[in-house]
């Protein structure tokens, strides 16, 4: 790649009018260097890249903690503790609201050398010993999910309970207030601490074998090697299940015409608590909800991205969405057998290629590897960005209602335009009112400061973010940030080239093969999950990216495209589970393609044709 092609320099982009002094609502670090030359000079002559695989819409300052938590968490998995020899961190900053980020490489092919002995001890300990490691994982996230659910934000009263003189406490509720605060925030960072410490290393080994693999079957397709370690079973894919077994239970239980002629869930489940039948299967319906409803209705990366839980009319519209197909005869099943039959042949066929027992050997070893830590960069998404996400945003609205209580917010929502740097200020200043009896000034500062802040973010979601800023490098070999984001060189390139393109005279799209297999059909746009009530059967859907709440889906659209992703985003791992053809990072497909259009979706080449105008 030409060092003379390159996008607008960081310090270069545009300020939205209206939107000025943005910077504040978030922490100083992500802030562009405008006063520090040197490091000014590191940001333009860097490639950022949007993460519109996370964040498909601006940040609101309080959600930012999640980009905080794995900037750490990834970054020092691949540099302090495991030291993965071709690759640092990732670095991040905030441009309009939005997140960008930037590979650093080990650039010194000395240091390169250095770090590969101490890689392969480090993670080989964790190859070696993945099983009881991993099933210590899933204790440790047990163990915490358990306790920010047990946290409580108890409001300060006019006066303390008797109890804390009698008792000899010594602290009052204002003190535990500003503990329960700062308590839920450690579990939240601990959290995704948890999150990074398999999650490079199953990158790292699919990567290893697809080296591999490219290198010993020159001009092997990246689906045949996806294929390879396809049929996975995850508890990710337990949601659905569940509300696939209570499609199934409804039926049989003949109390399916309850939800076929109601909407709401209250008054589906009043109806289901007058029979026994009802009762029956409303049992069944509680036994699902702790832990699976805990699945957020988009990434589990922003607020109001709520979860089954709070939100049941979803997976109602599931289970109603089933027991059509489940009446039709129709199977509501994945088509596991077949995958895992494909997923040995292709083995066989390409183990039999192997010219020396030592290749043989190597190609089985980084398989079985591979197959072995795979189901844990899907697993690590239910426990985190759904399970504990969900359950820490309910208690910080719980303490939403103090403030608005104290009027210091003047909703529970105005909460999430606050950074988490921020509210222990707004609590200790809250907090000294009450000890004092005095005003506090937070009550005429925060609500006029929130709302000049929706204001911005308003103008921020009106803005379309570019792909990438800075200087490209002449080739992005980093392995997460092309298996993962799906930033290639040839990405870049072709970012480059649309600089001076009209978007809508475009009839191509070419992205990564997500999933094998080409089908023709109407596509349906959808930007978020308050969007997927208007997919029809039989559609194509086109999105920025794709959620695992959205796996009901999956039965009834015929293919997928995504603006954003590589071979190992959620939405080809889920579409290859389907049998479901996908083209992934396909860039620009929510831009050019319009809902009614007929598309072709090949996912074999990893091209997306646009067949009517």
């Amino acid at each position: 790649m030409s060092k003379k092609r390159k996008f607008l320099n960081l310090s270069e982009a545009p300020v939205i009018p209206g939107t000025e002094g943005w910077e504040r609502m978030y922490p100083y670090f992500y802030r562009l260097a405008k006063d520090n030359k040197e490091r000014e000079a590191y940001e333009n002559n860097t490639l950022w890249y949007y993460d519109g695989l996370h964040y498909p819409e601006p940040m609101y300052p309080f959600d930012l903690i999640w980009d905080e938590a794995w900037y750490l968490s990834l970054s020092q998995f691949n540099t302090r503790i495991f030291m993965v020899p071709p690759a640092y961190g990732v670095d991040h900053r905030l441009v309009n609201g939005y997140v960008y980020l930037a590979a650093v490489p080990v650039t010194d092919p000395e240091e390169i050398k250095k770090r590969i002995p101490l890689f392969m001890e480090r993670a080989g300990y964790y190859y070696d010993n993945w099983e009881s490691l991993y099933a210590k994982w899933k204790e440790k996230m047990l163990a915490i999910i358990k306790e920010v659910k047990a946290i409580e934000f108890k409001e300060p009263p006019d006066m303390e309970d008797i109890s804390i003189v009698h008792d000899g406490l010594g602290i009052s509720t204002a003190y535990e207030l500003s503990l329960a605060y700062n308590r839920v925030i450690e579990l939240a960072l601990k959290n995704w601490q948890y999150h990074m410490e398999f999650l490079n290393l199953g990158y790292a080994a699919y990567v290893t074998f697809a080296e591999f693999c490219r290198e010993a079957f020159p001009g092997i397709e990246d689906s045949s090697i996806t294929k390879m370690i396809g049929g996975i079973d995850v508890i990710l894919f337990q949601p659905d299940e569940r509300v696939k077994e209570l499609a199934k239970s409804a039926v049989s239980l003949g109390v399916a015409d309850i939800i076929k002629s109601l909407t709401n869930p209250t008054e589906i489940m009043a109806k289901m608590a007058e029979t026994d039948s009802g009762k029956k299967w409303l049992k069944q319906l509680e036994e699902a909800r702790d832990p699976w409803f805990y699945l957020s209705s988009g990434t589990g990366w922003y607020h109001d991205h709520y979860c089954w839980n709070d939100r049941l009319e979803i997976p109602f519209m599931s289970i109603r969405s089933y027991i059509a197909k489940l009446e039709k005869g129709e199977s509501l099943e994945r088509p596991t057998q077949q995958l895992l039959e494909e997923r040995e042949r292709i083995t066989s066929e390409y183990a039999a290629l192997m010219r020396t027992e030592e290749d043989r050997n190597t190609f089985n070893k980084l398989l079985t590897i591979s197959r072995t830590v795979f189901p844990y960069v899907e697993e690590h998404l239910f426990y985190v960005e759904h399970w504990f996400h969900s359950i820490f945003y309910g208690k910080i609205r719980e303490l939403a209602k103090i403030l608005v209580n104290k009027q210091m917010i003047n909703d529970v929502e105005d909460i999430w335009y606050l950074n988490r740097f921020e509210i222990p200020e707004l609590i200790a200043d809250m907090n000294c009112a009450w000890a004092t009896g005095v005003s506090s000034y937070g009550v005429s500062k925060w609500p006029q400061e929130i709302e000049w802040r929706k204001g911005v973010l308003q103008k921020f979601r009106e803005y379309t973010p570019p792909p990438a800023y800075g200087l490209p490098p002449d080739v992005v070999k980093e392995p997460f940030t092309v298996v993962l984001w799906g930033v290639t060189t040839e990405r870049v390139e072709a970012w480059l080239d649309a600089k001076n393109t009209d978007v809508d005279s475009l009839t191509e799209l070419r992205g990564f093969s997500g999933s094998t297999g080409v089908v023709e059909g109407i596509a349906r746009v959808v930007r978020g999950p308050s969007e997927l009530s208007t997919l029809r059967e039989g559609e194509i859907l086109v999105a920025p990216t794709t959620s695992p709440s959205w796996a009901p889906i999956f039965t009834t659209i015929r293919g997928v495209v995504t603006d954003v992703g590589g071979i190992m985003s959620h939405a080809a791992i889920v579409c290859r589970e389907y049998g479901m053809p996908a083209v992934v990072g396909a860039g620009y497909a929510t831009a050019m393609i319009k809902t009614g259009q007929r598309i072709r979706v090949d996912g074999d080449k990893g091209i997306v044709k646009i067949l009517e105008p």
